[in-house]
């Protein structure tokens, strides 16, 4: 009876023990695979697409910004419901845009840009894009969509980019001029206390 105890027990410590390695074991292969650092940002189309870009905004009222996630320029409406404002969140929270281009004064994104090459034909690259349509549509974010080629005529994309930027500018002067008008009223405790100062 004694050495099914003692065996018992022998079995009990070789359970934690091998429990014990096979975690520090996991906790090591984690890290054993190590990082390395890509050779660039962009893929060679993106990066010819960008000069393009450079060429068609002015840099005193533009600036350009390349992968930007998507959650860091549109988030869900606020609610009171966390569980539902994450569940609109948890869809965009990884997906990145390929260039967001902004106004230099304030970096409010005036239009996202999306390369599509040829995996955008596939079905779930579909989906995505669906997405991000519905997302920006929603956000009120100009999204261009640009076929990827071997080659861009200068003059398409300035007229592609000139349609959104003029949108924009609308907006921005009027977004300006609320602004403007929000500043020209005064409340009226301060109108009172102006008007004994004058008075």
């Amino acid at each position: 009876m004694e050495w099914i105890l003692i065996f018992a027990v022998l079995m009990f410590v070789a359970l934690i023990f091998l429990k014990k390695l096979a975690a520090q074991s996991s906790d090591s292969s984690e890290n054993a695979l190590g990082y390395r650092q890509k050779k660039t940002l962009f893929t060679e189309a993106e990066r010819s697409f960008l000069g393009i870009l450079d060429q068609c905004i002015d840099p005193k009222q533009h600036r350009i910004f390349g992968k930007v996630r998507v959650a860091d320029i549109v988030e869900p409406n606020p609610t009171k419901n966390r569980s539902e404002w994450q569940k609109a969140f948890n869809p965009i929270k990884a997906k990145h845009f390929d260039y967001v281009i902004c106004t230099v004064d304030t970096l409010k994104p005036v239009c996202a840009i999306e390369l599509d090459d040829k995996s955008h034909s596939q079905t779930k690259r579909q989906q995505r894009d669906q997405l991000l349509e519905s997302v920006c549509s929603d956000a009120n974010l100009p999204l261009i969509r640009v076929p990827a080629k071997r080659s861009y005529k200068l003059e398409e994309v300035k007229a592609l980019l000139s349609k959104r930027f003029a949108q924009t500018q609308v907006s921005s002067a009027s977004d300006r001029e609320v602004e403007s008008q929000r500043e020209k009223k005064v409340k009226p405790e301060t109108a009172k206390k102006l008007d004994e100062i004058n008075a």
